[in-house]
C-alpha cells in the first residue's frame, strides 16, 4: 500500500527520485520566462535606423568584434566581408530574431521551434564577441545549454499559448483560453500601474519614459510615459473583460491595439518623438499582449463564462 506520508524538505533535497511532474514543470516554465526576459531586455539598444555603424558603438561596435577579436576565423571572414558591408540588413534582421525570441518565449508559443532559433544566435553571438575584452565566453555556453533545455523538454505546461492549443485539441480551449488570457490582463494591468508611476521619473510626456525595471540588474519590461502606461491599461482591461465575458471580440480589440502600440514605436525609434515614451522592449511587450490575446480570442466563445466548463458533454435525450 503506497504511503501519503510527506517527505521532510531535507529528505526531497537527498532524494534521488524524480521531482513531480507538477515541480518539473514549473522549473522549466521558469527557465523558458528567464530567457524570454534576457532576450526582452536586450532588444533595447538595436537601435534603428543605422543600429551604430556611424558612431561605431551600439551592435555594429559588437558585430565588429568577431572581426577584431576572432573566435572562429571562418565566422570572422564572413562577418567582414558579408555582414558589414550589408550592416543595415543585419541590424533589422537582429531586431527581428531577438525580439521574435523574447515574445515566443515570454508568450509559450512554438516554443521548441524558439528555442532553436535561441541556440543559433546564441552560438552566433557567442562567436562574435567572446574573445572581445570584458567578456566572458561561458556566458555563450550557457544561453546555448539553456535553449537546448528548453528545446529537449516540456517547458509550456504552465502560463502558454501552447498548452492552450493542447487543450483545444482536448476539447476544454474555451476555458484554457480564457484562464491565460485573464493571467496575462492581471500582469498588463499590475505592468500598467507601474508604468504610471515610471512615466513621472521623467515627465508624464516625454519621449523616452520611465524604465519598468532596473538598469543595473538588466531587467526591465519597456519604458513607458503617460500615454503609454494608459495603452498598457487599456490592453489589460480588454483581456480581463474578454476573458471573465468569453468575448473574442474584446480580445481582439486588445489585440489590434496593442499591435498598432508597438507598430508606432518602431516607426518613431530614433526618428521623431515616441508618443508613448517607449523602446524596442516597449514594442516587444506589447506584440506579446497581442499574441496572446489573439491567440486565446480565437477559442473563447460569447456564450462561454469563466467557470463554466467548455468541454462537459451534452446528455443525449
Amino acid at each position: 500500500m503506497r504511503s501519503n506520508r510527506r517527505l521532510p524538505p531535507l529528505s526531497l533535497l537527498l532524494a534521488d527520485g524524480e521531482p513531480s511532474p507538477r515541480v518539473s514543470g514549473a522549473a522549466l516554465t521558469g527557465l523558458r520566462i528567464l530567457a524570454g526576459l534576457m532576450w526582452l531586455y536586450n532588444v533595447v539598444w538595436k537601435n534603428p535606423p543605422d543600429f551604430g555603424r556611424n558612431s561605431g558603438s551600439g551592435l555594429y561596435e559588437f558585430t565588429r568584434a568577431a572581426v577584431d577579436h576572432p573566435v572562429f576565423p571562418p565566422f570572422s571572414w564572413v562577418v567582414e566581408h558579408l555582414v558589414l558591408p550589408n550592416f543595415l540588413v543585419f541590424g533589422w534582421l537582429t531586431l527581428v530574431v531577438e525580439t521574435v525570441l523574447a515574445v515566443l518565449l515570454l508568450t509559450g508559443t512554438l516554443v521548441r521551434a524558439a528555442a532553436l532559433l535561441g541556440i543559433g544566435q546564441s552560438l552566433a553571438i557567442g562567436l562574435s564577441v567572446a574573445e572581445a575584452p570584458g567578456e566572458w565566453p561561458w556566458s555563450y555556453f550557457m544561453m546555448i545549454g539553456i535553449h537546448v533545455v528548453l528545446l529537449c523538454t516540456w517547458s509550456t505546461r504552465y502560463f502558454a499559448v501552447d498548452a492552450v492549443r493542447t487543450q483545444a485539441r482536448r476539447g476544454d480551449g474555451p476555458r484554457a483560453a480564457a484562464s491565460l488570457l485573464r493571467i496575462w490582463g492581471i500582469v498588463l494591468a499590475l505592468l500598467g500601474v507601474a508604468a504610471l508611476i515610471a512615466s513621472f521619473q521623467t515627465g508624464p510626456w516625454e519621449s523616452v519614459g520611465g524604465l519598468v525595471g532596473t538598469e543595473d540588474l538588466e531587467v526591465g519590461l519597456g519604458n513607458y510615459n503617460l500615454a503609454g502606461a494608459i495603452v498598457v491599461l487599456v490592453v489589460a482591461a480588454c483581456a480581463l473583460a474578454g476573458a471573465i465575458r468569453g468575448s473574442r471580440e474584446l480580445a481582439y480589440v486588445g489585440a489590434a491595439l496593442a499591435v498598432l502600440a508597438a507598430v508606432s514605436i518602431y516607426l518613431q525609434s530614433s526618428r521623431v518623438d515616441v508618443w508613448l515614451g517607449g523602446t524596442n522592449t516597449t514594442a516587444a511587450v506589447f506584440l506579446c499582449a497581442a499574441l496572446v490575446s489573439a491567440a486565446t480570442g480565437r477559442l473563447l466563445g460569447r456564450s462561454h463564462r469563466l467557470g463554466q466548463s467548455a468541454s462537459k458533454p451534452m446528455r443525449k435525450g
